[in-house]
């Protein structure tokens, strides 16, 4: 199979990772791709919201299998594009329509798909620009902390967690005021849960799903999970406090019912379904959905699938996924992202980075590089994620830490505790 991979992150570098390893796969192609996908596939210098630029590549390519890898284009409803045209009606394409993007699309959208399921989550209400007054008030009757949701996509940047209530009103009206540009014009303020976070990823055809390794990610800058939020800044899988009682809830209360949601609704639904969790006491609750795979999860979870991915995501494209074994190794993996300095503010680019060839004991999945002139240059905030494996949590950590130190770049930082809460 000739396969085409969206998006250019550390995502998409793991997932071409674990293709190029199937013996299904004849040719790879990762657009636009980075530093590390260059090495094991040919990037095309193209943007995955081009539609016509993607339909071009699929065609001259003869691509059989399509992986969209970010949000925004299964948001823009590129499954529709691929869908509505004669020319690309045979080529698969991994990802929900852009009705069922919705889930990641749109807060409001989620939280009402969840209350028509019975899915458990947070209490909440959602605001729009003219109903300030009314948002501001609605706070008054909630305990802090108080959580805030910019109802659109803001690059995992939307969601505001603070303890003032009139910082809290203040950030209300900035949000409703334009904040995340159009992303905040309806805002979700909802009940903050007390416990801790989980990630859980399923591959599904619309009809039956499997259940991915589970991984916990940390997305808070600095140690103690502190200072801002960010895209992630390091993952662990498996989880320890995610036993076989905890996912068996996960599972009949959350997965399945979504799942089945969907079909209920006649969405278009085949590819990665995201649910980031919280246990509350012994209960899962959905803190938020994704409609693709978590960044930085994918780095730990794809090191972790014993079996064959582009073997599933045929078959999850041709709607036979309930035959398919999915495998999973015992080992433990953990991945480290190293950062340029003033993440996730202001930051620059085109940092040269040394020692990648001095990296042997972990992999390494790039994110925000490129090549120039023979160089590799930082070109994002999250650079590089440094994943370790091992039979054990720390075995895995020493690994990840050890690459991390390997190389170097202007500014390069990275949070030291990954994985020490667990």
């Amino acid at each position: 199979m000739k396969v085409l991979v969206l998006g250019g992150g550390g995502r998409e570098h793991a997932i071409a990772w674990k293709l190029s390893q199937s013996p299904h796969c004849e040719a790879l192609y990762v657009a636009p791709g980075n530093a590390g996908t260059n090495a094991i596939a040919e990037n095309v210098a193209l943007s995955p919201e081009d539609f016509p630029a993607v339909k071009q590549l699929v065609l001259d390519k003869g691509i059989d299998l399509v992986v969209v890898g970010p949000e925004a284009p299964l948001v823009a409803g590129i499954v529709d594009f691929f869908k509505g045209d004669d020319a690309l009606k045979k080529v698969a394409i991994i990802g929900p329509d852009q009705n069922a993007a919705q889930l990641e699309g749109s807060k409001k959208f989620a939280k009402e798909f969840m209350a028509k399921y019975n899915i458990p989550t947070a209490a909440y209400q959602s605001f729009s620009a003219s109903e300030v007054a009314e948002a501001q008030a609605f706070l008054e009757g909630l305990k802090a902390p108080y959580v805030l949701k910019a109802d659109g996509l803001a690059a995992g940047k939307g969601v505001l967690i603070i303890d003032d209530i009139e910082e809290a009103k203040q950030q209300v009206a900035e949000m409703l005021g334009g904040k995340f540009g159009d992303a905040s014009r309806t805002l979700v303020i909802e009940e903050f849960l007390d416990g801790i976070e989980f990630s859980v990823f399923a591959l599904t055809d619309g009809k039956s799903y499997h259940i991915l390794p589970v991984a916990k990610d940390y997305k808070r800058i600095g140690e103690g999970d502190t200072g801002p939020n960010t895209g992630g800044m390091g993952a662990v899988s498996p989880v320890s406090f995610v036993d076989e009682a905890l996912m068996k809830k996960v599972e009949e209360q959350i997965v399945a019912p979504t799942i089945k949601g969907l079909a209920g609704e006649e969405y278009d639904y085949t590819g990665f379904v995201f649910f980031g969790l919280i246990k509350v006491g012994e209960e899962p609750k959905v803190i938020e959905y994704n409609v693709r795979m978590g960044d930085p999860e994918t780095e730990v979870v794809m090191p972790r699938l014993a079996s064959d991915l582009l073997q599933h995501l045929r078959a999850a494209a041709d709607g036979n996924l309930a035959s398919e074994k999915m495998e999973q190794s015992t080992d433990f993996c953990t991945t480290v992202m190293v950062v340029s300095e003033g993440y996730p503010g202001s930051y620059p680019k085109g940092k040269e980075i040394t020692g990648l060839e001095n990296v042997n004991d972990a992999l390494v999945f790039h994110a925000g590089t490129k090549q120039e002139n023979g160089k590799v240059l930082t070109n994002g905030g999250r650079v590089i994620a440094m994943s370790g494996r091992g039979e054990t949590k720390e075995a895995a950590l020493s690994k990840s830490y050890a690459a991390a130190k390997t190389i170097c770049y202007e500014g390069i930082q990275y949070r030291k505790d990954i994985g020490f809460d667990l």
